[in-house]
């Protein structure tokens, strides 16, 4: 288990590294998680929730299961069910709602949607100890579904085969869509994600749902984008996400993720704090520990940030270290810096400026720039190169 009491009382442990964050529900508790350890984050919610009082789906959903009570319910998420109901009384719906789910058998995808119905006044027949859709759609296929009439609750999120294997089973699916998701009415902050993505300026991003895996890859196509995206979360920008569900946009383009033990916040935030600091580079340089982060430097454990330039020229001086840089990689390693050297010798002033200690960055006269790796240090790379 990760302990944030080894780390620095000065720093959290996600400090100097940058995190996006997709999340349009409990997007401000995601980020005050992550900026409370230290993290700078960039909010970008890649999609918007639909009010449920102004979703003419669900209601049309509402009046038919009414009208017509199911054989079976079944509950996937507290906060979706809790909402239905509630819309359901903005409509003048919530008693008749009730009562026709009163005779009805309902399975409960977890302890905590067991919670809103019994809340609701009526009570669950059964609920998985794994709080897994796959366990239920197992009971429900062995008990057998042919012509019965089930209705689902959704929540935004697709239950990848679970509906299909109903109807292929022979039952009459009804859908009841609580919180659908639609593209969110200012793409400017999603596009300022992406390019700061290809940019590799982000050290990781968060997803907490399918939808909005799929929409940030929806609109990097749009903009011509998704093959950079893709090599940048291959590489440079670790994808975090809340569960296996919420990974499957991501994984059907072969990329890779990270995913929590329990499908939470709280432990998704917990993997970023183990997995960043895993993937920072550590070098001993002139006497100091200087452990390269996302936006600053830890030296000797003290977190300096640093300016974007900078961050460029030492990453680019850290996949050589020890060995001389010349002026002219430098220049290339600078964004918008253009042909004229001069940039680099103002940026690598405020790098050292940055860093507090000057000498970790030695100036080889007429030839450029080199981090002053530790002579033991130094052996040691050059026996492995």
């Amino acid at each position: 288990m990760y302990d944030e009491r080894e780390q620095s009382p000065e720093h959290g442990p996600l400090a100097g590294f940058t995190v996006g964050v997709t999340a349009a529900r409990r997007a401000d508790e995601l980020g005050a998680l992550l900026e409370r350890r230290g993290a700078a984050v960039l909010h970008a919610p890649a999609l918007r929730i639909v009010p449920l009082s102004d979703d003419s789906e669900l209601l049309a959903a509402t009046k038919e299961i009414i009208g017509r009570a199911p054989d079976i319910a079944v509950a996937t998420t507290a906060i979706g069910f809790r909402g239905w109901a509630e819309a359901a009384d903005g409509w003048g719906l919530g008693e008749d709602l009730l009562e026709r789910l009163r005779g009805v058998r309902i399975l409960a995808r977890g302890p905590k949607v067991k919670g809103a119905i019994r809340a609701a006044g009526l009570t669950e027949e059964w609920s998985p100890a794994s709080e897994s859709m796959a366990e239920v759609l197992d009971r429900l296929l062995e008990e057998g579904v042919d012509g019965l009439r089930i209705a689902v609750q959704l929540h935004g999120e697709p239950l990848p085969g679970f509906v299909e294997s109903l109807r292929a089973g022979g039952a009459e699916v009804v859908g009841v869509p609580v919180y659908r998701w639609l593209p969110p009415e200012d793409i400017g902050p999603v596009d300022r994600l992406i390019d700061a993505v290809v940019a590799r300026t982000l050290d990781a991003v968060t997803f907490t749902s399918a939808p909005a895996a799929a929409s940030l890859l929806s609109r990097a196509e749009e903009r011509g984008l998704a093959d950079d995206l893709l090599a940048a979360f291959g590489h440079d920008v670790l994808p975090a996400c809340v569960g296996p569900v919420t990974a499957l946009p991501l994984q059907a383009r072969g990329v890779d993720t990270v995913q929590p033990e329990r499908f939470r916040l709280g432990p998704l935030v917990q993997l970023l704090c183990r997995e960043l600091p895993a993937r920072a580079r550590t070098l001993p340089v002139a006497g100091h520990r200087v452990e390269i982060r996302g936006h600053a430097v830890l030296v000797d454990g003290e977190l300096r940030p640093v300016p974007p330039a900078g961050m460029s020229l030492l990453r680019a001086l850290a996949r050589k270290p020890g060995w001389v840089v010349s002026r002219a990689e430098l220049l290339r390693a600078l964004p918008g810096a253009g042909r004229d050297e001069h940039a680099v010798e103002t940026a690598m002033a405020r790098l050292r400026t940055a860093l507090g200690a000057p000498k970790l960055i030695q100036t080889v006269v007429k030839r450029g720039y080199r981090l002053a790796l530790d002579p033991a240090a130094d052996t040691k790379y050059d026996a492995a190169v």
